[in-house]
């Protein structure tokens, strides 16, 4: 009678191994992909956030609103005078002194101020420029830029000139901008 064998060959194992290396490595590069998707999707959501901020700071201090006009990228020194009304505070600021306030604070913002490791800002957005137009109807267009983790197309590439004058032309440039009315 025959001898039956049991159990797998080398060769069997090996094979599966090989599969199972191949899927593993799939997993891994879908989760490295959905990470930087995570990402990107963040920085969005930040520079929503820097947008409407800045509105709603414009429409706190309507008397200089063209005030706010103009591009801004990390180069505002501190003013004088601090705006803040911290617990316990009473700072009494004129409108000029608060719009001075607002747009550093704002821009300090976009540039991650408020999380510092080390002496590394770690939030914010990744190389940003924002830029303020005000007509003198009250429409305002708040529009923020900042650079993306992959090259993929040029975020201004079919708006105004406003639009693309705003930040550094890249493939890596990302745009969110808000045109709204402030009366």
């Amino acid at each position: 009678m025959k001898d039956k064998q049991r159990g797998f060959s080398l060769i069997e194992v090996m094979v599966s191994l090989v599969i199972l290396v191949v899927g593993l490595i799939g997993i891994f590069n879908l989760h490295i992909v959905a990470k930087r998707g995570s990402f990107e999707s963040y920085q969005q959501t930040l520079a929503s956030y820097y947008a409407v901020d800045m509105i709603n700071r414009m429409r706190l201090n309507r008397t200089q609103i063209a005030g706010y006009a103009g591009s801004y990228a990390g180069s505002l020194t501190a003013p004088a005078k601090s705006c803040d009304l911290a617990v316990g505070g009473n700072a009494v600021c004129t409108n000029n002194e608060t719009r001075l306030w607002d747009l550093f604070q704002w821009e300090q913002s976009m540039n991650g101020a408020g999380e510092i490791r080390g002496e590394l800002t770690t939030g914010g957005l990744d190389a940003p420029t924002a830029c303020i137009q005000v007509s003198g109807t009250g429409d305002v267009l708040v529009v923020v830029t900042w650079r993306g983790l992959r090259p993929l197309s040029d975020g201004a590439a079919n708006a105004n000139s406003f639009v693309k004058s705003c930040g550094t032309t890249s493939k890596r440039r990302r745009i969110y901008s808000i045109n709204t009315v402030i009366i």
